[in-house]
């Protein structure tokens, strides 16, 4: 078999193009493929499809292919232009690459396959590509990710924050709860931040939506009330920020007794932060009875996390008056305990509680939410941070947005 038929073979070329010519450079470890068309090839407008005549040639061009061997292998040829009635002069569609793109097809497939699970800049160095270069083949992806992406009926969302960069930068996720997909990267966390992800609904999709978990951020929560028909019965404040404002709590209430007990000699608490914190599930037998003496103790600590760790059945209740009645209990109960952290915990929660029991009727939080924050960790890590919000979020979108990245068939 002759070079020029093992490449058409290799390229999947038809007519009218066909291989003229294979150029060995081995002073330059490349392979130089020049394509041509026949001259009597009829084109088709590359907007509506329609025969026309060809106006005149555009080139020659070059595309990067996939390596020979560990020869870099690169495409040439000129590419007819045609004259439309109504689009004009039209660049004519080639099969082996996207109109005005630097690379194959095929070459891009492998990029995009290797960004899965690698950096931009591992992917550009094994390459020996730039990594602008490696970051366009990233966001063509992206936009033809989100140009076919149909939005469906979304039932649950959670409504979350990032930062990207030092300095208070930060980006506002709005995932699909109940397929783990980003569906909406705005930027900071402004009430404005989530303008265009209400624009890509229609009416009847906002009034179909159930439930919207959140942080108890005022902008989220105001940016919902403004657009999701009855959303006080759709937004769920997630219970896992809230535990986390009683963490808080135990944890000041540690730091003070702490302080006082070290200028009477008592080193009970020092080196116990994380064990304070730390989930009871978590920890290993012989810690946890280490632990068994400290919170059964008389300190201010260990009744601040007894209040914390006592709340925790709020949210496994079922029906909305039996959790009233709990917590009632429950609030009486930290508000008596003279410690200043818990009660102002507490009298925040019973101020929010109705968003808070919304729980059981929508069983939502956003723990999925924070999976995806932390793929989003590893993806910042990966990449030494971005330049800028929109190379962040096209990063987001490609590993976490569930697309097709794939090019039309």
């Amino acid at each position: 078999m002759q070079d020029r038929q093992l490449y058409e073979q290799i390229l999947g070329l038809q007519s009218p193009w066909h291989v003229a010519e294979v150029k060995l450079c081995l002073d330059r470890n490349e392979v130089k493929v020049y394509l041509k068309h026949a001259p009597d090839a009829t084109w088709s407008c590359a907007e509506c499809g329609r025969e026309c005549p060809v106006h005149d040639h555009h080139g020659p061009r070059t595309w990067r292919h996939l390596d020979t061997c560990q020869l870099q292998t690169t495409l040439i040829a000129t590419v007819p232009r045609t004259r439309c009635p109504e689009h004009g002069v039209r660049l004519a569609q080639i099969p082996w690459a996207e109109p005005y793109g630097r690379f194959t097809l095929l070459f891009e497939r492998m990029v995009l396959a290797w960004l899965q699970d690698a950096s931009q800049s591992a992917v550009a160095s094994r390459l020996n590509l730039s990594w602008d270069e490696v970051h366009g083949i990233m966001q063509r992806a992206v936009e033809r990710g989100l140009k076919r992406r149909q939005v469906a009926d979304v039932r649950h969302v959670g409504i979350d924050e990032k930062s990207f960069r030092r300095g208070h930068r930060y980006a506002t996720l709005v995932n699909d709860l109940d397929t783990g997909h980003v569906l909406y990267v705005g930027e900071d966390r402004r009430e404005t931040s989530l303008d265009g992800f209400w624009a890509m609904l229609t009416d009847e999709q906002l009034e179909a939506m159930e439930g919207v978990a959140i942080d108890m951020s005022a902008p989220y929560e105001n940016a919902i009330r403004a657009h999701v028909p009855e959303s006080q019965d759709k937004i769920v404040y997630d219970k896992f920020h809230v535990v986390m404002h009683l963490s808080e709590a135990v944890d000041k209430v540690r730091r003070q007794e702490n302080k006082q007990l070290r200028a009477a000699g008592d080193e009970r608490l020092v080196g116990t932060k994380y064990d304070w914190l730390r989930n009871p599930d978590n920890f290993e037998q012989d810690d946890w009875q280490a632990f068994q003496q400290l919170r059964h103790s008389a300190l201010k600590t260990a009744r601040a996390w007894a209040i914390k760790e006592q709340v925790m059945v709020l949210w496994d209740y079922t029906y909305e008056k039996s959790a009233t009645n709990f917590f009632d209990r429950w609030y009486n109960w930290a508000i008596r305990s003279r410690l200043e952290p818990v009660k102002k915990v507490a009298r925040m929660m019973k101020k929010r509680l109705p968003n808070i029991l919304t729980y059981l009727k929508h069983r939502i939080t956003n723990a999925m939410s924070e999976g995806i924050n932390s793929k989003i960790q590893w993806i910042k890590y990966t990449a030494r941070g971005f330049r800028n919000f929109e190379n962040f979020r096209t990063a987001i979108y490609f590993h976490c947005g569930g697309l097709d990245l794939s090019h039309a068939h």
